[in-house]
């Protein structure tokens, strides 16, 4: 199509009673319940930012500093609200600085939408001005994505999107609108249909009975049962459902990474996270268990370390919606597809009610050797400040009630250890693709959706560089966010790696900092710096007591290694307590 045949079409309908595309957008976000939204503005989304103009006193926009930014604010925002996460930006670089946070959200299955502006229809497939193929681009990092020409798609397709990013398995949904069809008027009054149901994607919730019994009769069986866990307990909101089945069975459980949260840290049965950087016992129990029951997770190698040699005298229950994951990494004696609150309802009434206390001692032997080499270390309080002592002291003082979002690196397995998390949704990291960057939009995105929680950002000074600019976003929408940068001037986690497994070749890992107190205050947060033990109480206080934006850097020990550890590619039973 030509430009001139192009202009006149999109005159065709020019009747006031019809909506634009752009406004159309803004009303399936109303009917979804949509009333904030992370974006970037740029010229092939401009149209429905001009709508978005109408929109300002029923939808909240938040300008971040860059579109990844937004994509990991939406991500924030989903994990502590439980909501759909909805952000925008403009076609091609704004497009493409999307596919970080769309990947982070399909590995981590985070319920997101994200619309993209693109150019308009006539011009597709020509390279014309910031046009890139994010379709293409975003296909094999998304549950769905669909790219919009005509305006009278929109409801349709919005309705679509919404169903897929929060159905089953939760994950990022991307709607491309070329800019003709957010100009143009529908040819049709606007409509809106929620979707509970589609054609081909039907995700199973309820189980399949023959399967709930099977895998309660190898419960009953087991002399040994230990319980897996992960963030498809706090993704089906089954908590209550799981500590109900935990306390019939008595048996002994572990999170992952990402299930931290989903049982009260001082639970008789909890015995603490496992994984690579996770704690002892739950690690290497996984190799005297004769039943181990996976619930809502999915064997990812951060977990298992070598999947061959992983719980392999075990027969395993995996309780998991997504049936794709059913037999991917480790075979299943007894599959149950379903949502695990669903299936928690029906599986807990065919258990036998169980005293495993001895059992559990087993677990609790293990603690010991972990205390006194790993735990009275950290916590010894002597020398340069660790990061254990920190995150320790913020727990305390927030009596492990707050939502905390970590960066990827050192801090974030510290965080997991020492922080001790008394309420769900209370941990939110990147943990299948680990991108460096995510905490800062991600707790400005966690505190709007819990506005009523402390939320608190625990941050590498690698990390804190990558999405610095997010400070400026903080400050304008006046979040009472807190960031706590433990500053080692090194990429701490790789550093670790190289001392360990490259002979102390230490390539390119040190870092040369700015004065972080100096930008922070730049952008408009408070800011202080903590170089001594004696300033470390007195800062956090100061930090929790302030209303508004706050960065804490604190200089901790520059060569601190995390331990335990399970070497990459090795056995869980290989673990290293030092």
């Amino acid at each position: 199509m030509n430009t001139s045949t192009a202009t006149e079409a999109l005159e065709t309908v020019s009747t006031d009673q019809f909506l634009t595309g752009g406004h159309a957008l803004m009303e399936c976000f109303l009917q979804e319940g949509v009333d904030l939204i992370f974006g970037y503005p740029g010229g092939a989304i401009m149209p429905i930012y001009d709508a978005l103009y109408d929109y300002t006193d029923r939808i909240k926009h938040i300008l971040v500093r860059h579109e990844q930014g937004a994509g990991h604010a939406a991500e924030g925002f989903a994990r502590s609200s439980g909501k759909v996460g909805v952000c925008m930006a403009t076609s091609g670089p704004g497009a493409t600085n999307l596919v970080t946070p769309i990947a982070d959200a399909i590995i981590d299955s985070t319920p997101m939408v994200a619309i993209t502006g693109q150019v308009n229809s006539w011009l597709l497939g020509t390279d014309a001005f910031q046009e890139t193929d994010v379709i293409g681009v975003t296909m094999p990092i998304c549950k769905w994505n669909y790219q919009v020409t005509n305006p009278d798609e929109i409801p349709e397709v919005l309705a679509k999107a919404f169903f897929i990013a929060k159905a089953g398995k939760p994950g990022p949904v991307l709607i491309d609108i070329t800019r003709d069809a957010q100009v143009k008027k529908m040819t049709k009054p606007f409509s809106y249909q929620k979707v509970d149901k589609l054609l081909g994607y039907n995700p199973r919730l309820t189980p399949k009975m023959d399967q709930v019994e099977k895998a309660a009769e190898l419960i009953n069986k087991a002399k040994y049962p230990y319980i897996l866990f992960g963030q498809g307990v706090l993704i089906s909101k089954a908590m209550e459902e799981f500590k109900a089945f935990v306390e019939k069975t008595d048996i002994p459980c572990a999170s992952t990474l990402l299930g931290i949260s989903g049982i009260e840290i001082d639970h008789p049965n909890y015995m603490g996270w496992l994984g690579m950087h996770g704690m002892y016992a739950p690690n290497v129990m996984t190799d005297k268990c004769d039943v181990l029951i996976a619930i809502g997770m999915r064997f990812d190698d951060r977990v298992t370390g070598d999947a061959e040699l992983f719980a392999r005298q075990a027969k395993i229950v995996h309780i998991e919606i997504d049936p794709a994951e059913i037999n991917k990494i480790k075979h299943a004696h007894a599959p149950v597809v379903g949502d695990a609150k669903e299936v928690l309802k029906l599986l807990t009434p065919l258990v036998e009610k169980r005293d495993l206390s001895h059992w559990k001692n087993e677990f609790r032997k293990l603690e010991v050797p972990e205390k006194e080499l790993v735990t009275d270390r950290d916590l010894a309080c002597k020398g340069e400040i660790k990061m254990a002592e920190v995150v320790k002291m913020v727990s305390d003082k927030t009596k492990g009630e707050a939502c905390i979002v970590v960066d990827v690196g050192q801090h974030q397995m510290v965080s997991a250890r020492y922080y001790e998390f008394r309420k769900p949704h209370s941990y939110i990291a990147s943990g299948g693709l680990g991108t460096m960057g995510f905490a800062i939009p991600a707790a400005l995105g966690a505190k709007f959706g819990a506005p009523d929680r402390e939320v608190v950002a625990f941050i590498g000074d690698g990390c804190f560089q990558m999405t610095i600019q997010e400070l400026g976003t903080i400050a304008q929408s006046g979040l009472d966010v807190k960031l706590v940068l433990l500053n080692n001037n090194y990429l701490g986690m790789v550093r670790q790696w190289q001392q360990l497994f490259f002979q102390k070749r230490y390539s390119f890992v040190e870092l040369q900092n700015p004065d972080f107190i100096t930008i922070a205050k730049g952008f408009g947060l408070e800011a202080t710096k903590v170089t001594q033990r004696e300033e470390l109480e007195g800062a956090i206080d100061q930090m929790l007591a302030h209303k508004g934006g706050f960065v804490l850097e604190i200089l901790v020990e520059k060569e601190e290694n995390v331990f335990p550890m399970v070497p990459a590619g090795k056995s869980v039973s290989e673990i290293r307590l030092q």
